[in-house]
C-alpha cells in the first residue's frame, strides 16, 4: 500500500518509512514494524532514530481530535503501537502504549523539538487501549481511555508554529525484531474539544 483510505480519517494515507507488513481488514489498520525501529532524538545525544513506519495524513483543520482503539502484540521492551503529531523530522510528539522495561504494558508520551521529551504516565492491564489526540490551534492535548468513553489527559503542549503538520498512525520496535500494532475504531472529528482535563 503506497497511499490508501481508511473509514474516518478525512483524507489519504502514505507511509513515512515502509512497514515490514501492513493489512486493511475492514475498518481496523494493522502495521508491522521491523527490528530495531523508532522515532526518538535523545537529549544527552546517545540516540537519533526516525525509522519507524507511520501512516500519516494532512488533517484539514486546526481544530480536531483523531482517536482509535490500539491492540498490540507485546513482545520486548518498548515495542509500542502509535498516535503521531508529525511536523518534520525534528518537531514531532507521539501518544504511545508501550511495553516498559518492567515488562508492563504503559501509557508513554514523547514531545519533539529538536530534541525528545520522554514521559512514562501509568501501566494499563491487558494489550488494548484507546488513544486520543485533540489539536486546539497551536496546542495538542493527549488522552487514553479503558473503555472509549471516559478520558485521561496525559499530556498538553505545543509544537510551536506548524506549517504541515500531519497526523498517523505507527507500530515501533526499538530493541526487538519487530511489533505488530493495530487500529480499530479510527475516527477524526472536527472542532476544538471543549475541556482538555475533563473525561469526555
Amino acid at each position: 500500500m503506497s497511499s490508501f483510505t481508511l473509514p474516518g480519517l478525512p483524507g489519504a494515507l502514505q507511509w513515512k518509512n515502509q512497514p515490514v507488513d501492513s493489512k486493511l481488514e475492514g475498518e481496523t489498520l494493522t502495521i508491522v514494524a521491523g527490528e530495531l525501529t523508532d522515532w526518538f532524538i535523545d537529549p544527552a545525544g546517545a540516540v537519533n532514530k526516525g525509522n519507524a513506519p507511520i501512516a500519516l495524513f494532512t488533517p484539514p483543520d486546526e481544530q480536531f481530535t483523531l482517536r482509535a482503539k490500539v491492540s498490540v502484540e507485546f513482545a520486548a521492551t518498548f515495542d509500542a503501537g502509535v498516535l503521531f503529531v508529525y511536523e518534520n523530522e525534528t518537531t514531532w510528539a507521539k501518544l504511545c502504549f508501550e511495553m516498559s522495561p518492567q515488562g508492563k504494558p504503559m501509557v508513554v508520551s514523547v514531545v519533539t523539538k529538536g530534541t525528545s521529551d520522554d514521559c512514562n504516565s501509568l501501566p494499563i492491564e491487558g494489550s488494548t487501549i484507546y488513544l486520543r489526540v485533540a489539536r486546539l490551534g497551536q496546542a495538542f492535548a493527549f488522552h487514553y481511555s479503558l473503555d472509549g468513553k471516559t478520558w485521561n489527559l496525559v499530556r498538553y503542549f505545543s509544537l510551536g508554529t506548524l506549517s504541515s503538520l500531519q497526523m498517523g498512525l505507527s507500530s515501533q520496535a526499538p530493541t526487538g525484531k519487530r511489533c505488530s500494532a493495530s487500529f480499530a475504531e479510527v475516527s477524526y472529528r472536527q472542532g476544538a474539544l471543549r475541556d482538555i482535563r475533563g473525561t469526555e
